[in-house]
């Protein structure tokens, strides 16, 4: 039997978890040093995935397969395509870099605290939460899949409400209302979403007698499980709602600002580079895949919704006056842009889409942690308490510039590539929506530059006249970001060369060709 590399994956980060909460709480330094070191060894193996990974070869690869629940049809089964492989990589390395931004996030607040191992089990958190991501984009069994997409909202709860930020304007017994109210919202409308995926789970079980993504895929494909129409759609329905809220699709999207507003910074990363992903993952994996037909049926109101996704998120982006919630509105209009390039159902829109996965998290994670690293510094989340920051931290600034600029999708930077694409994917079947969805490209430009100028330009205010510029920690998190950001935006081809081929099978799973130029060839 060859070695479970996608197993092992998995299973390293929750093995981590278990051993970073049991370090002594004495020994806070050694629990952070040792969830590192879990987090990096995980990234080694996701580069052995991506090595191992052929991208002209089977559609799922590396799978692995296992006798688990035989009496209703469960089993251990997992398998990565493209799409997948491109956003294990993503995720096991944002993982560390979220582990060292957030070192001190769980320090005691008082010398001498006896609060129960606060530091290893905010650590633990992250580690748990990083392998319940990993086993949901490995996972080609649906109920396995069903079980890590809903088990990962209990540490995130914990991550939320019991180490949010500790920066308020109202003092601390309000921030820790207010964070308490973040983790219960964000865990009611998730957990809402997954009761709903879970009838339709059930559904599928009843029709297809089984949970197996491949042998349903395939019994589709090959006539022998012809499903009626209306529950196709039911079916689809209840697997795209519970994606649309953890994506999050206006207006399933309400929890995302409280939560990123109320956690760290680093656990506002990990909620909106990382498992914000998983949402839209599986409308690629198992809605466009499993529905084919219900897909093309729903995908005119889809993308109605995702272009006021975008519209709507920059709008009330523009309009924040604190800079978390700001960008996590920001988020909610990129990820319409990722939702509008899957249902655009075209290979540019969905390639476009896979790819601004990627680059979102990577973008993203350079705009919140700079963010973080300013807001630790000064105490608050307001826009108006800062001004002139440029003049007194100059790389601060300058690295807060660059995420801004790849959150407007600067060509040069990262974002541009992809949001490119889904733009170009999407015109080329809905010219309308593709038009109108260009508007959030105006108002990107409009909330970062404005967000700049208001925190980095202008006098010197006296609050953070003694601001000190990045540290050496801080800059070992966001520069080899920063440099990925410029390399994937003028290098994209590595990320392509793998996905593009499982977007081909995706586009084969629907019966849709891209449409052909309507210009005539010149004579």
């Amino acid at each position: 039997m060859s070695f479970p590399l996608l197993t092992a994956t998995a299973v390293v980060p929750a093995v981590g978890a278990i051993a970073t909460a049991a370090v002594p709480a004495a020994k806070r330094g050694f629990a952070k040093w040792l969830a590192l070191a879990f987090s990096i060894a995980t990234f080694v193996l996701a580069e052995l995935v991506v090595v191992r990974f052929d991208p002209g070869g089977d559609r799922y690869q590396l799978t692995e397969s296992h006798s688990w629940i035989a009496d209703f049809g469960v089993r251990y089964e997992l398998g990565v395509d493209g799409i997948a492989v491109a956003l294990i990589a993503l995720t096991t390395l944002l993982v560390p870099f979220i582990i060292l931004a957030g070192w001190h996030d769980a320090d005691p607040l008082e010398t001498g605290s006896k609060r129960w191992r606060p530091t290893q089990g905010f650590f633990a958190l992250i580690l748990a939460v990083e392998a319940m991501v990993i086993i949901s984009f490995e996972a080609t069994d649906v109920f396995l899949f069903y079980i890590f997409f809903e088990a990962m909202l209990i540490p995130l709860y914990f991550l939320i409400g019991g180490f949010g930020d500790r920066a308020h304007e109202h003092g601390e017994k309000t921030a820790a209302t207010q964070r308490s109210y973040a983790a219960v919202k964000f865990l009611l409308y998730n957990l809402a979403g997954g009761l709903i995926m879970l009838a339709a789970v059930i559904g599928l079980y009843v029709v297809a007698g089984n949970f197996s993504l491949t042998e349903i895929a395939e019994a589709r494909a090959n006539g022998s499980l012809d499903m009626a129409t209306n529950t196709e759609r039911w079916l689809f329905l209840g697997f795209f709602f519970a994606f649309a809220v953890k994506a999050p699709m206006w207006p399933l999207h309400t929890w995302l600002p409280n939560a990123m507003g109320e956690a760290t910074a680093p656990v506002a990363v990990l909620i909106t580079a990382v498992v914000d992903k998983v949402g839209t993952f599986a409308m690629l994996r198992f809605c466009l895949q499993l529905f084919p037909e219900a897909s093309k049926w729903a995908t005119p109101a889809i993308l109605v919704l995702a272009v006021i996704s975008i519209i709507y998120g920059a709008l009330l982006a523009v309009g924040q006056r604190d800079i978390k919630r700001l960008i996590a509105y920001a988020s909610i209009s990129h990820f319409g842009f990722i939702i509008m390039g899957i249902f655009a159902m075209t290979s540019q829109g969905q390639s476009g889409a896979t790819l601004y996965m990627l680059n979102h998290g990577i973008s993203t994670a350079v705009l919140m942690l700079i963010a973080g690293f300013l807001i630790s510094r000064r105490g608050s989340r307001l826009i108006a308490d800062y001004g002139g920051v440029q003049k007194v931290a100059p790389v601060l600034a300058g690295t807060f510039l660059i995420g801004g600029l790849a959150a407007l999708s600067l060509p040069g930077l990262a974002p541009f590539v992809s949001e490119f694409l889904v733009l170009v994917g999407t015109f080329t079947r809905y010219p309308v929506i593709g038009i109108i969805a260009t508007f959030g490209i105006v108002l990107a430009a409009l909330y970062t530059l404005v967000l700049y100028q208001r925190t980095m330009t202008g006098p010197v205010k006296p609050e953070v006249r003694a601001m000190p510029d990045l540290r050496v920690r801080e800059l070992v998190v966001v520069a080899p970001l920063v440099a990925l950001l410029i390399f994937l935006g003028v290098y994209p081809k590595p990320v392509t060369d793998i996905v593009n081929p499982a977007v081909q099978q995706t586009m084969s799973d629907v019966h849709k060709k891209d449409p052909r130029p309507e210009v005539e060839a010149a004579k």
